[in-house]
């Protein structure tokens, strides 16, 4: 008996866990997206803008929004390639003697700002709200339940104008940069957690009946604990597709805001607000001053729509 033991081979030592990044690149995800052309092409395309909108400071020619660099000489200048155009003004200029590529930079920055703190509170206000419904049901799951169908029936961007409007009533219109950029993150974020919500509450309500539900409650996890711990972790696959394209959403909605003149300042535009500047102009053959931002966000909005509709397939377990 000893002999057989000692003559038995050895096994290998099991296998190091990999790192998360060795996990993702051996992943069914990964896969689907080296498979996916149309995918890399707009992840490549979102890169840039992201890319951009962070070297603003450093790749402008000039800060559009710094009084001392503007000069009202170099005003409506067209696009570098007509005759009457000068450098370093690539794209024209404006009536104001900005330069139309830094503003198109720098208002890629102030809408990916926005974008992304909208989608950060209205992902932050949805998740807590489905699991709460999910996880109590009852009067919680009901009343949160009704809010949301209530608010279901309403547009976002009505939503998003009624906040908007709200607010400015009880605060007065006249807001610092800061105070404006976080009453638009806020209208945007009570327009999108209906979808945060739902979505979450269902998938938890399929997850509080498992095993591992029960065998938390069993050793004494509190609810609060089993929720955020255990159950969140399970059900953030859906939230992450709605978070990609609820970005999209949330720079179309502060853009649309924005161009009718509730968004941000003009002091710090964004793309919708360059877009409701140039607009003016459109008919006097300054076309340069809204088709250039009018473009950026275009572009923009759409990249981040087909990285999320690829998204959506490769997490549905259906199509794989």
């Amino acid at each position: 008996m000893s002999a057989s033991v000692q003559d038995a081979p050895l096994l290998p030592p099991a296998p190091v866990r990999g790192s998360t990044l060795a996990r993702f690149l051996d992943s069914d995800v990964y896969a689907s997206f080296r498979r996916s052309k149309l995918a890399m092409g707009a992840f490549a395309v979102t890169l840039v803008f992201f890319l951009l909108a962070l070297a603003a400071p450093w790749i402008s020619p000039q800060n559009p929004y710094d009084p001392a660099q503007l000069e009202l000489m170099n005003s409506n200048l067209p696009p570098l390639w007509y005759a009457d155009g000068v450098a370093p003004f690539t794209l024209g200029t404006d009536d104001q003697g900005r330069d139309v590529l830094s503003a198109v930079f720098y208002g890629l920055r102030l809408s990916l700002v926005v974008g992304l703190l909208g989608v950060l509170v209205s992902g932050t206000l949805g998740i807590l709200l489905g699991l709460l419904a999910g996880y109590f049901g009852g009067f919680v799951d009901t009343l949160i339940m009704r809010v949301a169908d209530v608010q279901l029936t309403f547009p976002a961007i009505l939503i998003a104008l009624v906040v908007d409007g709200v607010a400015k009533a009880a605060v007065g219109s006249q807001m610092d940069t800061n105070a404006a950029i976080g009453l638009i993150v806020l209208s945007i974020g009570l327009s999108f957690w209906v979808q945060y919500a739902r979505t979450v509450r269902s998938s938890v309500l399929v997850e509080k009946n498992k095993d591992y539900v029960q065998a938390g409650r069993l050793i004494g996890l509190s609810s609060p604990v089993i929720m955020v711990r255990h159950v969140l972790p399970n059900v953030l696959g859906p939230v992450f597709v709605i978070a990609t394209i609820n970005l999209a959403l949330a720079i179309i909605t502060e853009a649309t805001l924005s161009f009718l003149g509730t968004g941000l300042p003009d002091s710090m535009p964004s793309l919708g607000t360059l877009i409701r500047t140039g607009n003016r102009f459109l008919f006097s053959g300054e076309w340069w001053i809204v088709a250039f931002p009018g473009l950026a966000l275009a572009g923009l909005v759409l990249a981040i729509n087909l990285l999320g509709d690829w998204l959506r397939d490769a997490l549905n377990p259906k199509l794989q």
